[in-house]
C-alpha cells in the first residue's frame, strides 16, 4: 500500500512531531479495523499518540483509504484546538477523498514532482 500526505498535512506533522512511523501505524490499525471514526466515502477519521501523551490526549487525522492499495493524510488536528470537524468540513474532506483515491499513478506522479503531495516512506 501507498501512503501519501499532502503538503500541508506534512507541515502539520512536523509541527506536531508525528511522524512517518505513526502514519504507517494508524493505516495498519485501519487495515485491521481498528478505526475511530468511518464518515463515509473512504473517509475516515484516526487519532495518533504522540510521543509521551496516549491516544486520549494525542491529535486526530483525516484520511482517504482504500484498504491495500493507497491513503492520503488530508487533515490534522489536536482535541485541545477543535474538538471535531463541522458538517461542512466533513462533506468538503468526502469530495476531497473521492477525488484523490481516483488520482492515476500518473495523477500521483505529477503532484510529488511538484511537491504538493508527499510520500510516507517504509523504513
Amino acid at each position: 500500500m501507498r501512503i501519501f500526505k499532502t503538503r500541508h498535512f506534512a507541515k502539520w506533522a512536523d509541527k506536531h512531531k508525528v511522524d512517518d512511523a505513526l502514519l504507517i501505524a494508524a493505516v495498519y490499525d485501519l487495515a485491521i479495523g481498528l478505526v475511530d471514526a468511518d464518515y463515509g466515502g473512504f473517509l475516515y477519521k484516526k487519532r495518533i499518540a504522540t510521543k509521551g501523551r496516549g491516544k486520549s490526549g494525542s491529535v486526530r487525522t483525516l484520511l482517504a483509504v482504500q484498504i491495500s492499495n493507497k491513503a492520503y493524510f488530508l487533515y490534522g488536528f489536536e482535541k485541545s484546538e477543535q474538538a471535531n470537524i463541522t458538517l461542512k468540513e466533513k462533506a468538503a474532506y468526502k469530495l476531497l477523498a473521492k477525488s484523490m483515491l481516483g488520482f492515476t499513478t500518473k495523477n500521483i506522479n505529477e503532484r510529488l514532482k511538484e511537491g504538493s503531495l508527499l510520500e510516507v516512506k517504509y523504513e
